[in-house]
């Protein structure tokens, strides 16, 4: 048997995927193309307890979207609002039980990812000639660690880079198939000489 659709996809991904900036991103979100959704844990707010997927409100995480220096890092939620309901649950300014989001916890149905392809013909490109699909999603990779060192930075060794790169193969395939470390060094041998150069 094999593993069911995927449910979704980071903005990172949907960036890299229909190469556009993450502002763009959160401006098609503005104007009802698509919702940005997040996973909270149970969560109880001053109406109701709540958990799982819920919308958010594109106006509290443009600052997580913004290129380079100028992005924040974290940000608390304003509001937010269970997909199976259509009222925003409110958030006081300031409040304790307003939850944060980093960048990385922004994502996008797969549903609303394929409608809205469907809908303005984003056909993928095919992967490089007529074969086989490529093996391990490097692009994906890449764009999360852009995001890594933006808000970590390099990470200790070059060494220790490849073992972080095979535990986010090995999370995103569920460990089915995870790239050997020859083949991440490969790919990021001149990476990172062109980072640490000084």
């Amino acid at each position: 048997m094999g593993l069911p659709e995927r449910v979704f996809y980071t903005v990172q991904e949907a960036s890299v995927r229909w190469e556009c900036r993450l502002t763009d991103l959160g401006g098609w979100a503005a104007k009802g193309h698509f919702a940005i959704v997040t996973t909270i844990a149970s969560h109880q707010s001053r109406t109701q307890r709540f958990d799982g997927f819920v919308s958010i409100s594109v106006g509290d995480i443009m600052p997580l979207l913004r290129q380079g220096r100028r992005a924040l890092v974290e940000v608390p939620l304003g509001r937010v609002r269970p997909l199976e309901q259509e009222i925003w649950i409110e958030f006081a300014p300031g409040s304790d039980d307003a939850p944060n989001v980093h960048l990385e916890d922004l994502l996008i149905l797969a549903e609303d990812v394929y409608r809205f392809e469907a809908e303005h013909d984003l056909s993928r490109r095919p992967t490089a000639g007529v074969g086989a699909p490529k093996r391990y999603d490097w692009e994906s990779m890449y764009a999360a660690q852009i995001v890594r060192i933006h808000n970590e930075g390099l990470p200790e060794s070059q060494t220790a880079w490849v073992a972080e790169i095979q535990e986010w193969f090995a999370s995103e395939a569920g460990g089915v198939d995870v790239p050997d470390e020859r083949t991440i060094r490969r790919r990021l041998a001149p990476i990172w000489k062109a980072l640490t150069q000084t």
